[in-house]
């Protein structure tokens, strides 16, 4: 049986409700993970936008990604650590996420900068991701083709370029909220989003019994659109394969 997806009494189930449903359950001890909240049914509390790092505060221990930074710097007192695990924080929020949901299902939903919202927990830790707009994109062969709460795009490419794009507008946002707290190579910061992705290729067919061939078309297929994003994602896998 299905399971039914987690929403308020009386709201009407959207596609992405159910998606969500399907991704909770790769990790049901964590939840929060990789499902994403619908933000009109959030309250504003311990939220904040990913658009509000494009606009930062001249004062760091004011902006968001500065407070997480400073907590994990008390920490760790090493600002590479630091900011490094900062950015990892941020980068599974906008891309490990909805790479899982690419992986999956051949769906996602939109991360760009102007949709995106993120949850902090009471230890300035990423906790949980909102989306304002739900719509779906997905694949002509999906059920939900042509239907009113999503977008249909002509093939697996267009979906993985669309998602990376995406993606790429928010990460140059937390980009410069990052630049504000510590310095973090440009080559790491690739690795991090390379990791995203292929942490969702291993795992999803591990938790879930879905394909590990459209697994692997899926994430490589996203790598390469992040690579002509100008992400330079393969770097990483280069090296791996040097070592």
């Amino acid at each position: 049986m299905a399971a039914t997806a987690h929403v308020p009494f009386g709201t009407e189930t959207t596609a992405l409700d159910a998606s969500c449903c399907r991704l909770r359950e790769i990790s049901p001890d964590y939840p929060r993970v990789y499902a994403v909240a619908t933000m009109a049914r959030q309250g504003k509390r311990r939220w904040w936008p990913i658009a509000s790092c494009a606009a930062h505060s001249d004062e760091l221990p004011a902006d968001r990604v500065g407070r997480m930074y400073a907590r994990l710097f008390e920490d760790l007192q090493s600002p590479t650590a630091a900011v490094t695990q900062v950015a990892s924080a941020l980068v599974h929020a906008i891309v490990g996420r909805v790479a899982a949901l690419v992986v999956l299902e051949g769906r996602a939903w939109d991360p760009g900068v102007d949709n995106l919202w993120i949850h902090m927990d009471s230890d300035n830790g990423i906790d949980w991701a909102g989306v304002v707009d739900t719509t779906l994109r997905v694949l002509p062969e999906d059920d939900l083709a042509y239907a009113r709460e999503v977008v249909t795009l002509p093939c697996e490419r267009a979906l993985l370029v669309w998602t990376a794009h995406r993606c790429v507008t928010s990460l140059a946002a937390v980009r410069s909220a990052l630049d504000l707290c510590a310095p973090l190579d440009a080559a790491r910061f690739a690795t991090l989003v390379a990791d995203a992705v292929l942490s969702a290729v291993t795992r999803i067919p591990l938790s879930t019994g879905t394909s590990e061939v459209a697994a692997v078309r899926r994430g490589q297929g996203l790598l390469d659109a992040f690579e002509a994003a100008g992400v330079p994602v393969r770097a990483r896998m280069m090296l791996d394969a040097v070592c």
